[in-house]
């Protein structure tokens, strides 16, 4: 018997590429694919892509420091450093297959360990789903300087260095330690006249160290006095507005007024204030932003498979890792943990493409603007624009991914002991769930509304805040005092914080700090 020599397997030219394995060469061949669908079918506008390959370790050091592999150095990164590692290394908990930078170039990291097909799975998704996204909506435009981002954190980086060998390392952690306690409340929560130019900071930071703050010179000139005198209503409006009272950027204020900080200590006030801003609209449009780019990527992939450029085997396992991002498990699944963004968005951005193109009698009562206008492209680009994920819910969740959702509203009454069905799939109950998903996407809700009122400058110069009180939610007692603490070290005084029920005009709660002698 003789042995019969397998004929050659016969390799289809139009494939981009074969197997898992991948070089440089092939990253290219792909992305120029990508890109002829993305620009040229989808009609996306990006920044220009900068790709760059890493390990998973510098991966996981990546994910310590928010996602900025160029960042100033702060223990707690290396905290989530060793947890996330130790994570990974025990298979508890897998990786992302990319990092993307909000910044022009747009820096996308890839881990050298993926497929290739897993590579063009990512380049769709960040280089170009993502790309666009960051580009073209209005909540990055107002808030974000994607152009300056690399060059301010080059010089934040160099400039916390430098304080640390000034004045040591102790001091620089504890500022930052109460910076970053306070960062989600260090954030202009409407956009400013004009963006600051990062690109400039290093210079401005010099000429503002060389500049005593005019409000500084006006304010804390005197050593104040244990017995107030009787407050003059002018007066006290007066100074309320030259402090800019009342002001919601807690951050923003100590930088610019707190009276024992030194130059070095409001200048790493404005680094986590900056970077905190910079995080703002990626807070604001998580759903919308994960939706727009898993939909791209979807559509991507959908048509290299459509035109012969990857083969079912790289098509079934882009598909295998798409449905695992995009799955919800119900409500009563043990692995439920909330809305998954990646699969509303995704289905979102489905269904409006239905609706677009093929709609019911249902979608033209609902959405009569989008219902059969045959051109779902420039609809999504439209809402990817425009919208932020509050509004694109309230504007765009259709009665039927209501249903094929299996979205209720329900209401949690501390009074009543069991849960309460409040509504279902009827018409007042498809606007009333819109209504509540569109509330839990709104920041301004999730975060606690608290604001600097007054200052007391003729007594012992405590700092007053108002906590406006919302369905009746206090705050967390432990955590609120770890807070104060820290807002007390970098005012320098006394800081008084009252919960106020705003329409019956009482004080639900009352909470105090002093600062310590050691800080600083």
């Amino acid at each position: 018997m003789s042995l019969k020599t397998a004929p050659p397997k016969i390799i289809d030219p139009k494939l981009l590429y074969t197997g898992g394995d991948w070089n440089f060469e092939t990253i290219n061949k792909v992305y120029a694919a990508i890109e002829e669908i993305g620009r040229g079918e989808l009609n996306l506008d990006i920044y220009r892509n900068q790709i760059e390959v890493i390990t998973a370790e510098q991966m996981l050091d990546a994910y310590s420091s928010g996602g900025m592999p160029l960042f100033y150095k702060h223990w707690s990164f290396g905290k989530h450093f060793a947890r996330d590692e130790a994570m990974y290394r025990k298979g508890y908990t897998g990786l992302a297959y990319e990092i993307v930078i909000n910044s022009d170039p747009c820096v996308v990291y890839i881990m050298e360990e993926n497929t290739i097909t897993m590579q063009t799975l990512v380049i769709a998704h960040a280089g170009f789903g993502h790309n666009h996204f960051f580009k073209n909506n209005y909540c990055f435009k107002q808030w974000t300087d994607a152009s300056g981002i690399l060059d301010y954190l080059d010089f934040a980086k160099a400039y916390i260095a430098q304080c640390e060998d000034r004045y040591g390392q102790t001091a620089v952690e504890r500022v930052i330690d109460s910076a970053h306690a306070l960062q989600s409340h260090g954030v202009h929560r409407f956009p400013r006249k004009r963006m600051p130019d990062l690109r400039s900071e290093q210079k401005r930071a010099e000429e503002r160290r060389a500049h005593g703050e005019r409000i500084f010179n006006d304010l804390w000139r005197t050593v104040p006095t244990k017995k107030a005198r009787t407050r003059d209503k002018a007066e006290e409006e007066r100074r309320r507005a030259l402090l800019g009272l009342p002001e919601e950027n807690i951050l923003y204020f100590l930088e610019k007024t707190a009276p024992r900080l030194q130059g070095w200590q409001r200048e790493i006030l404005r680094i986590v204030r900056n970077v905190a801003q910079y995080f703002y609209p990626q807070r604001m449009t998580k759903m919308m932003n994960e939706g727009c780019a898993t939909f791209v990527h979807h559509r991507i992939m959908t048509r290299l498979h459509e035109q012969g450029k990857i083969d079912d085997g790289a098509f079934l396992e882009f598909l295998h890792s798409h449905t695992g991002v995009v799955f919800q498990p119900t409500f009563d699944d043990r692995r439920y943990s909330g809305i998954n963004p990646y699969a509303l968005g995704f289905a979102m951005m489905q269904d409006i493409e239905r609706i677009v193109l093929s709609p019911t009698d249902e979608d033209r009562e609902w959405m009569p603007d989008i219902a059969g206008a045959g051109d779902p492209y420039n609809v999504l680009k439209d809402c990817w624009a425009n919208y932020r994920d509050e509004s694109f819910v309230s504007q765009y969740l259709s009665p039927r991914l209501i249903r094929s959702l299996g979205l209720f509203n329900l209401r949690d009454d501390e009074e009543e002991a069991e849960l309460n069905v409040t509504h279902i799939h009827n018409e007042r109950g498809y606007r009333e769930v819109r209504r509540a998903l569109s509330r839990h996407y709104d920041v301004a809700r999730r975060d606690p509304d608290i604001q600097i009122v007054d200052v007391d400058l003729t007594g012992d110069r405590r700092l007053i805040l108002h906590h406006r009180v919302l369905d009746g939610v206090l705050l967390e007692e432990a955590d609120t005092d770890h807070v104060l603490q820290h807002l007390a070290d970098l005012w320098g005084y006394d800081v008084l914080l009252l919960e106020m029920d705003e329409a019956e005009d009482v004080v639900m709660n009352e909470h105090t700090a002093k600062p310590r002698a050691t800080f600083g």
